[in-house]
């Protein structure tokens, strides 16, 4: 496997009005991931409402996606479970389905113990082929490990290739995480909605895992950054930042207003806990898309949140 790097955006899923999960929907926002030009995929992660789906919503989608990426770009399959068993069954329906990575975070139950991680990792890795990536979230959603912790997880199971390191301050963590583990890593990439993506490019990050609503931004900003045009990353990273401020509050219902306002949703539905939108957050939110709206390349804005 050649070592990923870039955008690779968080597909989310799409539900019905009636809560069922959309497939037409989540075909039509992993075409517009693949128009963007984006340089691999992930999916389910946290941006995908996993922890709402079931054990057959969520296999039904992996085999769905991995049919219709036929290899065109990397897929990462997310595969967070309570037990190794669980974890292992993931990454493999993901494996048979394309994916060239498994996308891991352990379970609360690991806490700060870098024991218990070793062992859920090796345990995962033992009944899996695939390349891990350790993802480590702040709490309550992960552990919160400090890049010390991380790094030693890492080294002691070789078969964790990657990091995705979004526990604050990400920029920092990913330059310890880095030093720590000394070239042992395949790549670190930085998560938490690409709110401080610039912060870790800088610092030797190998990419981006944000949600989807602004792949095609992410893209052009990656690509400025690569071809040294750091004036335009840079200023293509600040018009989207208030977007993303909001989405830090409202996470994917903020990811599905805006899909919606780009014509790639009809139904904002969620079954993820946390704040919705008032009538007063859709009208800044709309306004915000409104002031970032040329530089979408396509799927121009429709209608307001």
């Amino acid at each position: 496997m050649s070592e990923l790097s870039g955008v690779f955006p968080v597909l989310p899923t799409p539900f019905t009005p009636q809560g069922a999960v959309d497939r037409a929907a989540f075909a039509r926002i992993f075409d517009f991931v693949l128009a963007s030009g984006a340089d691999g995929i992930v999916f389910p992660g946290m941006a995908s409402e996993v922890e709402k789906l079931t054990t057959d919503e969520r296999a039904d989608l992996v085999a769905f996606l991995g049919e219709r990426l036929a290899g065109r770009i990397p897929f990462i399959v997310g595969a967070s479970a309570a037990t190794p068993e669980a974890a292992a069954s993931f990454a493999e329906a993901g494996r048979k389905a394309g994916a060239v990575a498994a996308m891991i975070m352990a379970p609360a139950a690991c806490g700060q113990d870098v024991a218990a991680h070793v062992a859920y990792y090796r345990a995962v890795s033992e009944r899996t082929p695939l390349a891990l990536m350790l993802q480590n979230a702040p709490a309550p959603m992960g552990a919160g490990l400090a890049p010390e912790l991380v790094a030693e997880i890492a080294t002691q199971v070789p078969a964790i290739r990657y990091v995705k390191e979004e526990t604050l301050p990400c920029g920092q963590h990913v330059t310890k995480i880095l030093a720590a583990t000394k070239g042992s890593l395949a790549g670190v990439f930085g998560g938490a909605g690409a709110r401080y993506v610039l912060d870790e490019l800088a610092r030797g990050a190998s990419g981006t895992m944000p949600a989807s609503e602004l792949a095609d931004v992410h893209v052009a900003l990656m690509r400025a950054w690569k071809g040294g045009d750091r004036n335009r990353a840079r200023a293509l990273y600040s018009r989207t930042l208030p977007l993303l401020l909001f989405q830090a509050i409202f996470r994917v219902r903020a990811t599905k207003a805006l899909l919606r306002m780009r014509g790639l949703l009809d139904c904002t539905v969620a079954r993820a806990a946390g704040p919705e939108f008032d009538a007063h957050d859709s009208d800044e939110f709309a306004i915000l898309a409104a002031e970032a709206a040329d530089l979408f390349s396509a799927h121009k804005l429709k209608e307001s949140a």
